[in-house]
């Protein structure tokens, strides 16, 4: 079980806002709560697919955030979408927020584990996640070992429905979300331009 998250441990306001991009995961988070002393932006949408949150991708370039965590990809599953649609999607999503926004932090956090039916897909798609994130300098939080049975099932304790957290879900959530953003800040600032991947086209 995860240590409890503590602002006393150094949480400071002045750090900028934070956006946390997504779908109802995202959305369904009291995180003026979970993560005090924190100004978040909540661009969690309930529903979103990666497509929907590429939609709406300038709303949070717009908002001009100092750091972003992105959490999105489960709800392409239940559509039948494919690793590789995903996949895409998502880094179509972190090479534009790198070219528009040069000095955002970025973190990118693992497609959180759902039924254990899912598990391979969601697997695949973090691996790929895992290895993309450096390329475009953002962070990486894997949530699986804190929050998935060996199986791939998402722990009963955080969540009634296989899918969305409980109380606690979150609880847990945030208490991997606020040290990651900690060591995503106590990185050197983007100071030395990058090269950004080719993704072929991709919309």
């Amino acid at each position: 079980m995860p240590e409890e998250w503590r602002p006393e441990q150094g949480w400071s306001p002045e750090r900028g806002e934070l956006a946390l991009v997504g779908d109802s995961l995202t959305q369904g988070g009291d995180w003026g709560a979970l993560l005090p002393g924190e100004v978040v932006r909540n661009f969690g949408a309930a529903g979103d697919t990666t497509d929907d949150v590429l939609a709406r991708l300038d709303d949070v370039i717009d908002a001009r955030p100092a750091t972003i965590a992105l959490l999105i990809g489960t709800n392409d599953l239940a559509w039948r979408r494919s690793v590789e649609h995903v996949v895409r999607n998502i880094e179509t999503m972190l090479v534009t927020l790198r070219k528009d926004l040069p000095e955002t932090r970025i973190l990118v956090q693992s497609v959180m584990p759902r039924g254990h039916e899912f598990a391979d897909q969601i697997r695949d798609i973090n691996r790929h996640l895992w290895q993309f994130a450096p390329t475009v300098h953002a962070g990486w939080l894997d949530l699986w070992p804190a929050m998935a049975l060996e199986d791939g099932e998402l722990n009963p304790a955080y969540t009634e429905d296989r899918l969305h957290l409980n109380t606690e879900g979150y609880r847990v959530w945030a208490a991997e979300l606020a040290p990651a953003l900690e060591r995503l800040r106590d990185l050197p600032p983007n100071s030395r331009a990058i090269t950004l991947p080719d993704l072929g086209g991709a919309a």
